[in-house]
């Protein structure tokens, strides 16, 4: 495994939980995703919700992507340092994918438009047969 099926993986699971910290409390939420590459794991809320705050305290997360089966699925967690990304292309193309947004009143210019993405961190995949062997982690940024 490399960090290519790492995106692979993210890109073809579209609801992930993503979990941040509060002070001393963890707090952990489902998101729908928006898209990996090369360059991370890039995600959009808007900037009225609690999560942003969380995410300015402390830009540590860890990302949990799951791919249910018959049995008990495969999963891939990211963790990493989030960094927050301001780029004009990128904010039109969410306001593309994502076009219910524009339903909320967001621009590409909206304060409350908000991207950020795991660029740095470790992954390791997960599945009941690998249940017991030491985690397998992927280097990426």
């Amino acid at each position: 495994m490399d960090f290519k099926d790492c995106i692979n993986f993210a890109n073809e699971t579209p609801v992930c939980y993503l979990a941040t910290v509060e002070g001393d409390q963890p707090r952990v939420r489902a998101l729908g995703f928006w898209f990996a590459d090369e360059n991370g794991f890039y995600f959009q809320i808007g900037g009225m919700k609690d999560m942003y705050g969380q995410l300015q305290a402390n830009p540590k997360v860890e990302a949990c992507f799951w791919q249910p089966d018959e049995a008990t699925g495969k999963m891939m967690r990211v963790a990493g340092e989030i960094e927050f990304v301001d780029d004009p292309d990128l904010k039109k193309k969410v306001l593309e994918d994502r076009p219910f947004l524009k339903e909320f009143g967001m621009t590409f210019d909206s304060p409350g438009l908000i991207i950020f993405r795991i660029a740095k961190g470790k992954a390791y995949f997960w599945t009941m047969t690998t249940n017991f062997e030491p985690k397998k982690f992927i280097n990426f940024g």
